[in-house]
């Protein structure tokens, strides 16, 4: 089984997931409820998430599945972290299986969207926008036997800094990861404000692109603080690329669950029983498990009972999972995405 798209695949894919604008035609002004969702999209039966389509010819069930993981971290780390599942997946569907690498929540987003993602990991926050402008269903989170793999949002800073308590960080350098992030940009202006610290306000927000580019700019100085995953800091730190010692943790929020593992709502249904049937059947070896912080399977979740705290958070600092708010929060990513590039540029000149 090829874990990759070959070189016309690739360039084809690489230029639909640029397009913010794809054509599409919604499923028809027969809809009797759609909420939140877009368009393109129908929820009849009030879950959420978007139906299967009515018309079974526009079922889909390709040839080769297209899966990727969201870009949290170095998309390097997670391809091959998701091997040994990705070749499990490709003998149980009988399907060739692609990954494919994503520089972005938006550029993950919009390929669902046009039809060239199947089925992917999306972090906690851009979940809402996956659902309801891509019509991605989710229905797995990395767990164990007994409950879903959660996360914290964690606050943290250098163990040698001066800082002690989360006022003391008026007026510092704050880095927040990306606009559409739950635990580094949404959840801290829900947070952060009730222990006497207003994000915007008392700090200006400095997005870094990723959580482990905020913990890295953290440990090197460039940053006095960042909110993080704190699931994302300890594999960092398992993996030996940071000393958790070397960090203090002002703040600590509540669980969220982890990224979302969603499929497009226009696969076949028979498809989709295969395809949920291979994931929930799958027992994580001992690598995995490592990397993963001691999950060993994929839990069963719904969008509309486990993602509820994450479309509260998102309710509450006016981004809600709509287009018009995608939009913003795209443009603000990828232009930090670029600030953060042409930074580390001028770097290692």
């Amino acid at each position: 089984m090829k874990s990759r798209l070959d070189g016309i695949e690739r360039l084809l894919f690489a230029l639909t997931i640029g397009l913010i604008v794809v054509p599409a035609y919604a499923q028809g002004d027969d809809c009797k409820n759609r909420g939140q969702l877009d368009t393109l999209y129908c929820d009849e039966n009030r879950d959420l998430v978007a139906d299967s389509p009515k018309d079974p010819r526009k079922w889909k069930n390709p040839g080769t599945l297209v899966f990727t993981y969201t870009p949290v971290e170095d998309p390097a780390v997670y391809e091959n972290a998701f091997k040994p599942f990705l070749d499990h997946l490709g003998k149980c569907t009988g399907k060739r299986i692609a990954y494919f690498p994503v520089q972005s929540n938006a550029s993950e987003i919009e390929a669902m969207r046009a039809g060239r993602l199947h089925v992917g990991g999306f972090s906690t926050g851009p979940t809402g926008f996956a659902v309801n402008l891509a019509g991605a269903v989710p229905f797995a989170v990395k767990g164990n036997e007994k409950e879903l793999q959660g996360y914290n949002l964690i606050l943290i800073v250098k163990k040698s800094s001066p800082y002690q308590k989360i006022t003391d960080l008026k007026g510092k350098r704050v880095a927040h990861t990306s606009p559409s992030s739950n635990s580094g940009h949404l959840a801290p202006q829900v947070l952060f404000p009730p222990e006497g610290l207003v994000p915007g306000k008392d700090y200006e927000i400095k997005f870094s692109g990723k959580h482990d580019q905020s913990v890295k700019g953290v440990e090197s100085g460039d940053y006095d603080a960042a909110p993080v995953a704190s699931d994302v800091f300890y594999r960092m730190a398992g993996r030996g690329e940071i000393k958790a010692d070397d960090f203090r943790i002002l703040f600590k929020s509540p669980p969220f669950p982890t990224s979302s593992f969603a499929y497009a709502h226009d696969l076949h249904p028979d498809l989709v029983k295969t395809l949920t049937r291979c994931f929930y059947d799958y027992r994580f070896p001992d690598e995995m498990k490592k990397t993963f912080g001691g999950a060993d399977r994929f839990f069963p979740i719904t969008y509309q009972k486990d993602w509820a705290v994450v479309r509260k958070v998102a309710e509450e600092t006016g981004t809600p999972f709509n287009r018009a708010a995608y939009e913003k929060e795209a443009a603000r990513e990828e232009a930090a995405r670029k600030k953060t590039a042409e930074e580390k540029a001028k770097k290692t000149q």
